[in-house]
C-alpha cells in the first residue's frame, strides 16, 4: 500500500514540531523519526489501531503517539493509506 500525505497533515505536523523545538529541539527531531516509523508500518497492518472515535467509518482509524492522535484512511480500491491529520488529543 501506498502512503499518501494530506496537506493539513504536513502543515499540523511542521507546526508541532516547530512548537516542541522551542522547548527542546532535539524531542522535536525525535518525535518527528518515531511518527515518520510509526506511519511506515502501516502498510504492514493498517487496522492495528482503532477505529475513529471522530468519523463512522470502519476504514478510518485513530493511531495515537506521545499524546497525539493521527488520523488516516485505509482505501483498499486505491490501495492507499492516506494521512490525514495530527493533533494533540488534550488540547480543542
Amino acid at each position: 500500500m501506498d502512503i499518501i500525505y494530506n496537506p493539513e497533515f504536513e502543515k499540523q505536523t511542521i507546526q508541532i514540531v516547530d512548537y516542541i523545538a522551542k522547548d527542546k529541539p532535539s524531542a522535536s527531531i525525535k518525535f518527528a523519526h518515531e511518527l515518520e516509523k510509526l506511519i511506515l508500518l502501516l502498510p504492514q497492518n493498517p487496522f492495528q489501531y482503532r477505529q475513529s472515535h471522530y468519523f463512522k467509518d470502519k476504514n478510518i482509524r485513530d493511531m495515537t503517539h506521545k499524546g497525539y492522535t493521527v488520523i488516516y484512511e485505509v482505501n483498499f480500491d486505491k490501495n492507499t493509506i492516506e494521512i490525514l491529520q495530527i493533533f494533540n488529543r488534550n488540547k480543542p
